[in-house]
């Protein structure tokens, strides 16, 4: 078993301290961020801001899917030499909202290490991301080397909060961008974000029409009725028509190679009916659908062809023709992209390769990754990295948790990538 040094024991103190700030709330998280960069010498500033009022151009949000009420993001800027490339290094300190009954075997606020794992709510989600960015701000501090500026910007990011969209349209910039957030996939340190599908949520609703009787069972005057069930298998055959087409002709080399196909349409929800009355026409049907598509495609132009598929389908029925199908985009994101010969994505390349012995990959399934933000809305590159975790509560799981050493080599690579980007000549590095 391998001595824990000084500053590794420091590192996860500090992700405790996080953990228990959890249990008072955003605002505690963010003033135990905002008072270690400032010992640093970082200069602080803050951002309140409502999340219905940013202008970004590369997602939308509706309803249940949109952050409501105001919210604050935090910025440390680590003022350094202006002929050198700058840095943008984010994170989110919100976390799921704590349920009463959430079942843990640990105490989710206290940080418990136990077999190798560190617990605690938010912890994954993304808690150890912000502790690595602190960290490595701090020893980039620390060493004396001569850098260009980095910003550290801890912004709420769950249902579509826009914190780092907000700070972007308040003119924040730089020369590259880093997101941190641990790996969903199982994989952690071996795997670099730097492609993100794009994705798109949309609800039909579909009438029907009751038969004129006053039975109170309908089955047998069904001929004089309207199913709306049998209107959305129509449509839900128009949308897997569309679907096949669309998986044969759009291509993302990456992705294909990687899951075989760049592209799907999923219907997941069909409401209709009560489960009480078999025996009755609906007079509503809803669907509910997904979609995924490759970075090179806009989030319009595939509204667009969806749309058009669907007024195909309901064109060629005279029912639906007559009382169309209301159509409500609940959410979306376009998708983004970093090539592997981009300078950012070298330097994190040889950073995670130094820190963890193995050459890492892209995985470029993490659909609506954050890494899309600064590219989409400020054409800033992006990519991503973070440490191996698991069961994360916005998965509906318990005893959410990272893995310690994992979280070590983040924090390393985290510090390799914000020093040798940050010690690059702009000039050199437009140059490339």
């Amino acid at each position: 078993m391998s001595e824990v040094s000084p500053t590794e024991t420091r590192a996860i103190s500090f992700l405790r301290d996080l953990i228990k700030a959890q249990a008072k709330g955003e605002a505690a998280v963010q003033a135990v961020i905002s008072s270690r960069l400032k010992s640093a010498g970082c200069k602080i500033s803050d951002l309140t801001y409502d999340p219905t009022t940013v202008p970004v151009v590369g997602d939308f949000a509706t309803g249940t899917k949109q952050a409501l009420g105001e919210r604050t993001a935090v910025v440390g800027t680590y003022k350094g030499d202006p002929s050198k490339c700058s840095l943008l290094v984010f994170a989110h300190p919100d976390g799921e909202k704590l349920q009463a009954d959430h079942g843990w075997s640990h105490d989710p606020f206290e940080g418990e290490v136990d077999g190798g794992r560190i617990y605690g709510w938010g912890v994954a989600d993304d808690l150890a991301g912000c502790a690595a960015a602190v960290l490595a701000i701090e020893a980039a501090a620390a060493s004396g080397a001569e850098l260009g500026t980095i910003v550290f910007a801890s912004t709420p990011s769950k249902k579509n909060a826009r914190g780092v969209a907000a700070l972007l349209y308040q003119k924040l910039s730089a020369d590259g961008s880093l997101y941190l957030h641990p790996a969903e996939s199982g994989v952690g340190m071996q795997e670099i974000k730097a492609v993100t599908p794009g994705y798109l949520d949309l609800k039909i609703s579909v009438a029907g029409r009751r038969p004129d009787t006053a039975e109170p069972s309908h089955t047998a005057f069904l001929h004089r009725a309207i199913n709306p069930v049998n209107k959305a298998v129509l449509i839900i055959s128009a949308l897997q028509e569309l679907d096949e087409n669309r998986g044969e002709r759009i291509n993302h080399p990456m992705i294909d190679a990687f899951i075989g196909r760049s592209t799907n349409i999923l219907v997941s929800y069909l409401k209709s009916g009560s489960m009480a009355k078999f025996s009755r026409v609906p007079e509503m049907c809803e669907l509910g659908l997904a979609v995924s598509f490759p970075p090179q495609e806009t989030m319009r132009a595939v509204q667009d062809e969806v749309e058009a598929a669907l007024n195909a389908c309901f064109d060629a029925d005279p029912w639906l023709a007559k009382n169309r199908p209301t159509l409500e985009w609940l959410s979306g994101g376009t998708g983004a992209e970093v090539p592997e010969n981009h300078p950012l994505f070298r330097v994190t390349s040889d950073a995670v390769r130094e820190v963890t012995g193995k050459i890492p990959f892209v995985n470029p399934l993490h659909m609506a990754s954050d890494i899309r933000n600064p590219a989409v809305e400020k054409g800033i590159p992006t990519v991503a990295f973070g440490c191996l975790c698991g069961d994360l509560t916005q998965n509906e799981k318990r005893d959410e948790w990272v893995d310690v050493a994992d979280f070590h080599r983040m924090v390393k690579a985290t510090t390799e990538v914000v020093t040798n980007w940050c010690r690059r000549s702009r000039s050199a590095s437009r140059d490339q």
